[in-house]
């Protein structure tokens, strides 16, 4: 199991929506929108590195009022 959090940034007053968007697409365990850099971050799990990147490609850019991702792989050592 691969896990992430995905850090975004929407378009201005879209944080929200987005959030909630993000929240009902299978392989998504949290979505919340923030205060600061970033406007939404997400929490991920996949059963590997390709199904993470196509988990992100394919549905989470493809949500209405997201401008940038920032995949941040967990790492555990």
């Amino acid at each position: 199991m691969v896990q992430a959090y995905i850090l975004i940034q929407t378009e201005v007053g879209k944080a929200a929506s987005v959030a909630e968007s993000i929240a009902g697409i299978s392989g998504v365990t949290m979505a919340e929108d923030v205060t600061g850099p970033y406007d939404v971050i997400a929490r991920l799990e996949a059963a590997n590195v390709d199904d993470l990147g196509r988990l992100v490609i394919a549905k989470l850019q493809d949500v209405p009022g997201i401008t940038r991702t920032l995949t941040c792989t967990v790492v555990h050592v």
